[in-house]
């Protein structure tokens, strides 16, 4: 064996015996990017363990608190609308009970004018039999004026009837007429004159009627 060939393999045992360095280790817990490797999470399973039941109690929290506040939600939408049907409600009685109270003024009102018209009827009758210039036919007009502008002011208006078309819903035709000069269905005369209250008939006109 040559010297050479001796020398080489006592090379290759020498490297066999080398040991390895600290920095050879190093190297070894390199990744091929030259990076460490991310170490192990060093929490422990009590600790992990307490995380979960924080995130549960958590969630838990959400929910009830959720829950609660969709409950309160609920109870005042609850009572606004109660109190929206009570005001509806009070709204309507109040309105029903003004319109009971005009019904029943409008009612009496009516009964109160009833009685005074025939009164008026008999200033009329008076008034036209009475003489021109005489005092007492003077007095009667200025008490019968007095009394007709009084129950104008009241809402009492006499129903227009000659000259006009017949109207079933003001006047009561107690007798008909041929007459060409007029037209059909004309009143042509009034025998007792008719009155209204406000928007109510109190006594129909009572006419005569052209055919």
């Amino acid at each position: 064996m040559s010297e050479e060939t001796k020398k080489t393999s006592e090379e290759q045992e020498a490297e066999k015996e080398i040991p390895v360095t600290d920095g050879d280790q190093e190297e070894e817990n390199l990744t091929p990017e030259g990076e460490d490797l991310p170490e192990e999470e060093n929490n422990t399973p009590g600790e992990e363990a307490a995380s979960e039941d924080k995130k549960e109690e958590k969630s838990k929290a959400s929910f009830f608190g959720k829950k609660k506040k969709d409950k309160s939600e609920q109870k005042v939408e609850e009572l606004t609308d109660r109190l929206k049907r009570t005001m509806a409600e009070f709204d309507n009685f109040r309105k029903r009970t003004e319109k009971e109270k005009s019904s029943m003024y409008i009612i009496g009102a009516k009964e109160i004018v009833e009685k005074i018209l025939p009164v008026v009827d008999n200033f009329e009758r008076g008034l036209a039999q009475a003489q021109e210039g005489d005092a007492f036919a003077d007095g009667m007009k200025m008490i019968y004026k007095q009394l007709t502008t009084t129950l104008d002011e009241l809402g009492v208006k006499p129903i227009e009837a000659v000259g006009k078309e017949f109207n079933p819903d003001f006047h009561n035709a107690v007798m008909h007429v041929e007459d060409e000069e007029v037209g059909e269905n004309i009143v042509v005369e009034e025998f007792q004159k008719g009155y209204t209250y406000k928007d109510f008939v109190v006594r129909h006109s009572m006419v005569k009627v052209a055919n």
